[in-house]
């Protein structure tokens, strides 16, 4: 019989079946709230990772936002919440702060990950979609300097909904029956969004408020897949479909 001594490091069974790891506390309620409420729905273990705790931000306060992110975990049923402690506003992908992020990834041993897209108005979402990657990969190298045991995420997910430079999604996920927990989520966060019109990714639509102009997003994007609701995601790898036949989303 094996022991656990004995077991391969990259074929040990992840903790998390889906770790968010954003930028901001708040970034994982909008950018993908709706889908991580999904995954828990369907009995899946899933944490979020806030890489900073905001406290460059022009509302709120460090304690407060910790706070609000707590209240809104509870909201999401996730399994856990951490934070990184990095900077916020200096987020960089150095080899130190790839380091650190490997050793988190081989501590919850996330299956699958998802972050920020590639570009943002916000420079710290732009390197922690670089940083989140690099530290995905490294975190797998037996000789890596880093705590713990190797082990790197099969998969990298990346936001797009907002993005008005992300090409077509990989995929789009329903969240029509998630939709009013997601903005729920959000509005636990009233230092950032409480009568505001816009904010980091979301350009401001008018008068609408925010949740308003959030909900318009969600909208669209069902529309696409012929529901009420749905956030897009953009994969480097082509989805692969079983066969032609049962295909979701009627072409007429």
């Amino acid at each position: 019989m094996t022991t656990p001594s004995a077991l391969d490091p990259t074929e040990m069974t992840p903790s998390l079946d889906l770790l968010a790891v954003f930028a901001h506390p708040d970034d994982a309620e909008l950018l993908a709230g709706g889908a991580l409420i999904r995954s828990v729905d369907r009995g899946e273990r899933v944490g979020i990772l806030d890489l900073t705790r905001g406290e460059m931000g022009s509302r709120g306060t460090e304690e407060i936002r910790a706070r609000e992110a707590d209240a809104a975990a509870g909201i999401l049923g996730v399994a856990l919440r951490r934070n990184a402690g990095f900077p916020d506003a200096r987020i960089d992908p150095t080899l130190e702060n790839r380091h650190i992020l490997a050793g988190l990834f081989r501590e919850l041993r996330p299956a699958t990950v998802v972050t920020h897209w590639l570009e943002g108005r916000h420079p710290d979402h732009r390197a922690a979609a670089r940083l989140v990657l690099d530290a995905a990969y490294l975190a797998g190298l037996s000789k890596l300097d880093a705590p713990g045991t190797p082990h790197r995420p099969t998969k990298v997910i990346h936001a797009t909904i907002f993005r008005e430079d992300a090409p077509p999604p990989s995929f789009v996920v329903d969240v029509t029956d998630q939709v009013d927990r997601k903005l729920a989520a959000l509005s636990c966060y009233t230092s950032q969004f409480e009568n505001v019109t816009g904010i980091g990714e979301v350009y401001p639509g008018g008068l609408r408020p925010l949740e308003e102009q959030v909900r318009v997003h969600l909208a669209y994007w069902g529309s696409r897949i012929r529901t009420e609701y749905a956030e897009p995601f953009w994969t480097r790898e082509v989805v692969r479909a079983e066969g032609l036949s049962g295909l979701d989303v009627s072409t007429f």
